[in-house]
């Protein structure tokens, strides 16, 4: 079981959450469609959820601070100084829309918007180190990366967080995979199978033990199906929305048969 009790090197994908309008009824969505428990952190931290897989942490749900808070899954980027990166970000096109803050002693974090639009997140851990689990049923395996302008936003990533770029076979020119430190981390590339004028965006997968018994649940649970699941040459793969819109990805081994 991959798993991880130290920093992630600075650029590498180190967690993800998501804000909803209704956290209980999240909580009853994504229990069955991931197979996570939850963990309350309590009201000095907004009764923010850590949702887990065993006793390692896979995700975060908390509660909307405002109405018009997006309701979007958000991946975070790790940073070893999260004050060096926003202004980075702001020096390289990007704007920092929220912090540098500290949540308490878990961690620094700031929310961001690249050069092209697209809204991510920096974690530098204190207490927390992110994402404790990766590549299993529940977990983070994927995260793609997708501009309306990809040659844009390779530089300000590159520039940002020292993103490499190496090609993916079988994937359009003008989409790569990126590393961090030579390692392969994540997708990056252009907006694909979205309607034209769709904005910039972080896509996070999650892998599951089956995929199609993932779809079900979600359906049944109120979310819905953007991309059909379907076997590619990396794995079985759908996209789904879960009852307040949020997209996410999922990903599985492709079914014997």
């Amino acid at each position: 079981m991959p798993t991880r009790d130290t920093a992630w090197p600075a650029g590498t994908p180190n967690w993800v959450d998501i804000a909803v309008p209704d956290v209980e009824a999240a909580l009853a969505f994504y229990g069955p469609v991931l197979g996570w428990s939850f963990v309350d952190t309590g009201p000095d931290l907004g009764n923010y959820q850590l949702c887990r897989i065993g006793d390692r942490n896979a995700a975060g749900i908390g509660p909307r601070e405002s109405p018009d808070q997006p309701n979007a899954w958000l991946v975070y980027l790790a940073s070893d100084d999260a004050d060096g990166t926003a202004k980075l970000i702001a020096d390289n096109g990007g704007n920092v829309v929220w912090g540098p803050e500290d949540i308490g002693e878990v961690g620094r974090m700031l929310v961001a918007t690249d050069s092209t639009g697209g809204l991510f997140g920096v974690f530098q851990g204190k207490q927390a180190n992110g994402v404790e689990i990766f590549n299993e049923p529940g977990s983070l395996v994927w995260e793609d990366c997708q501009l309306t302008d990809p040659k844009a936003g390779k530089e300000f990533y590159a520039a940002v967080f020292g993103f490499g770029y190496e090609p993916v076979p079988g994937a359009p020119d003008d989409y790569a995979g990126f590393t961090v430190n030579g390692q392969l981390a994540g997708g990056i590339g252009p907006i694909m199978g979205a309607p034209e004028g769709t904005p910039s965006s972080w896509l996070a997968y999650f892998s599951v033990a089956d995929v199609d018994a993932a779809v079900a649940a979600a359906q049944s649970g109120g979310g819905g199906v953007v991309t059909a699941a379907e076997n590619t040459p990396f794995g079985r793969i759908g996209v789904l929305t879960d009852p307040f819109g949020a997209v996410f990805g999922i990903h599985g081994e492709v079914p014997s048969d």
